[in-house]
This record gives C-alpha cells, sequence and structure tokens, in this order.
C-alpha cells in the first residue's frame, strides 16, 4: 500500500513539474496584461446586474418604480414633442441627464431598453474600478475591489431604475479615470476627455457640482503644478470661456432671464429647510431616529431666509448633521443586537465593511499613499457632505456615487489585512518549523 502511494505521489509530482515548465513562463511573460485578470471580473459584474435584470423582467415584480422617474419620462417625452428647455432648477441642473434620457428614449423607444443600457454600462464600470484601484494602490487592492463592485448592491439596484444615479457613477468613476491617466501620462486626450466630462457633470445633477469642486480642490492641492501649468497653456481659452460665461450670466440676470432658476432653487431650499431641517428629519421622510425641537424661523440676517435659519438655528442643526454622518452608514447602524448571537454575528457582517474602510484609511496614510489617492477620499467626501446638507433620502440613492470609492478603500483595507496574516503565518509557521528542527538533549523525563 505504502508503495503504491509512492508511485501516485512520483507521478503527481512529476505532473506538477510538466505544468510549471511549461506553466511559469507563460506566467512571467503575461503576468503583466492587467486585462487578463479584468476579463474574470467583468465577466462576473455583467452577469450580477443582467441576471437582475432578467429576473425583473420575467417576474410579476417587474422593474422599481419611482415618482422621479414618471417625472424625467414625461419631461423627456415632452422634449421629443417640442425642444423647449425652460430655466427652472430642474431644466438647468438636470440638464445633461434630461438630454442623455430624451435622446435614448428617442432611439430605443422602449424604457426597458434604456434599463438595459444602464445594467450594462455598469457591468463594465468594472473596468474603470480596476483600473483607479491599479494606479492608486495595487493589483491585489484591484482584484479585491473588482470582485467586491461585481457584487455591489446599491451598483445593481440603481442600475434597474429610470433616474440619473446610475449614469452619474459612470461618469464620476470615468472622470477620475481620465485625471489620473492625464496626470500619469501627459496625454492631451485625457485631459480634454476630464475637463469634457466634468463640464457634463456639472449640469448632469446638482450632485456633479460638488464632486467637480473636491475633483478641483484635489487638483490644487496636489498637482498644482499641473494645474498651473494647464491654465498657462491655456490661458486664453479659458479666459474667453471664463469672460463669455461672466457676460451671459449678467445678461441674462439684468434681464430677468435667470428669475426662474433664482425663484425656483430658494423654493427647494425654503422646502427643505422647513421640511426637512424643521421638523428633525434625518432622511427624506420621517423615521423613529429623528431629533425633535423648536426652530427659530426669524429672518433677521442679511434678510436670508437660509442663513437666517442656519444661524438662529445652529446648535439643532449640528445634531442633526451628527446624527447624518452616523446615519451614512446604513440603517443598520440603528438596529443593532448585541444581547444574542445572531445579532452580534449580524452586526459583525454588517460593520466588516466600515471597519475596512477604516483599516484601509489608516494604511494609506501609515504607508504613504494617503496624498496620491486622496480623489478616492475626497470624492467620498463631497457625496457626504451632499447627503449630511441636505439629507439621506430612505433607499440610500444620494449615497451610491461614493459606493465604488468607498469599495477601493475597502480593497485596500482588505489588501493589508490579508498581508498581515501572511507575514504572522509565516513568522509562526518559522517558529514551528525551528521547534521541530532543534537537537535532541538525550534527557528522560524521569516518570516511568
Amino acid at each position: 500500500m505504502y508503495e503504491r502511494y509512492k508511485e501516485y505521489m512520483r507521478y503527481v509530482h512529476q505532473i506538477y513539474r510538466k505544468c510549471m515548465d511549461v506553466g511559469y513562463p507563460l506566467f512571467l511573460k503575461y503576468k503583466d496584461l492587467e486585462f487578463l485578470y479584468i476579463i474574470p471580473f467583468l465577466y462576473l459584474s455583467l452577469k450580477v446586474r443582467l441576471d437582475y435584470f432578467f429576473y425583473l423582467k420575467s417576474s410579476d415584480i417587474g422593474f422599481p418604480q419611482s415618482p422621479d422617474s414618471q417625472w424625467y419620462l414625461d419631461y423627456a417625452r415632452a422634449l421629443m414633442t417640442s425642444f423647449k428647455i425652460g430655466l427652472h432648477m430642474d431644466d438647468i441642473l438636470y440638464l445633461g441627464y434630461n438630454l442623455l434620457l430624451t435622446l435614448l428614449l428617442a432611439v430605443f423607444k422602449d424604457p426597458i431598453a434604456i434599463i438595459f443600457i444602464q445594467v450594462i454600462v455598469a457591468g463594465l464600470s468594472v473596468i474603470l474600478v480596476y483600473n483607479i484601484a491599479r494606479m492608486l494602490f495595487n493589483r491585489v487592492t484591484a482584484v479585491i475591489a473588482s470582485y467586491f463592485y461585481a457584487y455591489s448592491w446599491d451598483i445593481t439596484l440603481w442600475s434597474t431604475y429610470i433616474l440619473s444615479d446610475s449614469f452619474f457613477i459612470t461618469l464620476l468613476l470615468l472622470s477620475i479615470y481620465c485625471l489620473l491617466k492625464a496626470i500619469d501620462t501627459k496625454k492631451k486626450k485625457y485631459t480634454v476627455l476630464f475637463v469634457l466630462i466634468s463640464v457634463l457633470m456639472l449640469v448632469f445633477r446638482p450632485a456633479g457640482i460638488m464632486s467637480v469642486a473636491f475633483i478641483m480642490l484635489y487638483i490644487a492641492i496636489i498637482h498644482r503644478k499641473t494645474m498651473t501649468a494647464f491654465i498657462v497653456k491655456y490661458r486664453l481659452a479659458i479666459g474667453g470661456v471664463v469672460t463669455a460665461a461672466v457676460v451671459a450670466c449678467i445678461f441674462l440676470f439684468l434681464n430677468h432671464k435667470l428669475d426662474p432658476l433664482i425663484e425656483s432653487m430658494q423654493f427647494n431650499a425654503k422646502k427643505v429647510l422647513y421640511n426637512i431641517y424643521a421638523n428633525g428629519w434625518i432622511y427624506d421622510r420621517p423615521s423613529p431616529y429623528d431629533y425633535k425641537y423648536r426652530p427659530d424661523y426669524t429672518i433677521n440676517v442679511l434678510n436670508s431666509l437660509i442663513l437666517s435659519f442656519i444661524i438662529n438655528n445652529w446648535d439643532h442643526v449640528l445634531i442633526i448633521y451628527a446624527k447624518r454622518t452616523v446615519a451614512f452608514l446604513g440603517r443598520w447602524v440603528w438596529q443593532t443586537d448585541l444581547q444574542s448571537v445572531n445579532g452580534i454575528i449580524k452586526f459583525a457582517k454588517q460593520s466588516l465593511p466600515t471597519a475596512l474602510f477604516m483599516t484601509g484609511t489608516i494604511a494609506a496614510i501609515v504607508n504613504r499613499l494617503f496624498r496620491k489617492a486622496s480623489v478616492v477620499w475626497l470624492t467620498i467626501f463631497a457625496v457626504f457632505v451632499f447627503c449630511i446638507i441636505f439629507f439621506i433620502d430612505g433607499l440610500y440613492r444620494y449615497r451610491a456615487p461614493a459606493m465604488p470609492f468607498m469599495i477601493i478603500v475597502a480593497a485596500y483595507g482588505a489588501d493589508r489585512g490579508i498581508r498581515l496574516v501572511w507575514i504572522v503565518a509565516k513568522i509562526m509557521m518559522g517558529k514551528l518549523s525551528r521547534y521541530g528542527r532543534r537537537k535532541s538533549t538525550d534527557c528522560s523525563s524521569g516518570i516511568q
């Protein structure tokens, strides 16, 4: 029996050697071809999204609907009938998405076809996640981030709504990718693409304004020389565009063309203050975790409703912001149960992404990668600030644009955790090996 086992192991060893003789040179030759790592996750990401798409399409549930979805569709159909863009806040600040939806609806007719395109685009965006993580951190982080992204429920969910969120997430990823490539390669095409995408994000949805502002802050602080060189090189074009924009705004303002935009923005601000802030809501509807207080509605600061409310109720507003900061992690923070084993296990699973994110953040600071990769944290912070200032919607839709970047940081945290475990395991194995090889002292215990 032992001889048969030895023969079997000898045969296995020969096969292993032959595989290594052929496979290892191939591995060395192709190990740096990134697309070989991307392909499995591209398949996985598309499969997860398409499986959910066809499940909804074939089931009685149907695709999810929201009042906003119907508004977007009605607006797009109205644009196709009579192409007229107003100066209301929803006309201007959602111009990019409204035009894109109108174009897609004119070409494909059926909203389900548009959802299918969103699903495909969301699935393909794993390529951007991989490349951003690879450029800022390393290949292991890119692989883990791609896996996390492929199974991200937020990305899958919002790709099945007729809303601006899914396309905006891809635009945000694409802008960061083009920015990093422009900085790394100095190629003009990436700079042009980044500028065009940034301009589109400004009018794609309101959150785009804050996202672009924080991305510009990253460039101004971290890559000041690059930004200065760009401005000097294209100073005439930039000066002309800025001057034309200022003149156009002054002309429109003096002729009262901007009145609908200003009035609609003031009306929406008033709705947020008096319906969300005044009621102490964390979300866009009442919840058991809201903060109840008696607001001061006095308008006594520069005749401004907004400034007066914020200043007169600053202590209460800070408490609301603090509650939203906690709520940004997810509804699970309010529903933790540490009194039972199942509750502790559930809490551990739900808090794991947060723990990985914090680990990745600390590791980036310790390894001096935080400055280089700070655009990821600034993008997350832009979304965070938007949610804190306005509100966190009940389904965490407004948080969705931050998810790919939170995934990248969490993936780096997982990478560091795996490396730490591997180092500890090697140390332990080394100690055990030395213990097993120590010389005999020829002593007996004396116990017979």
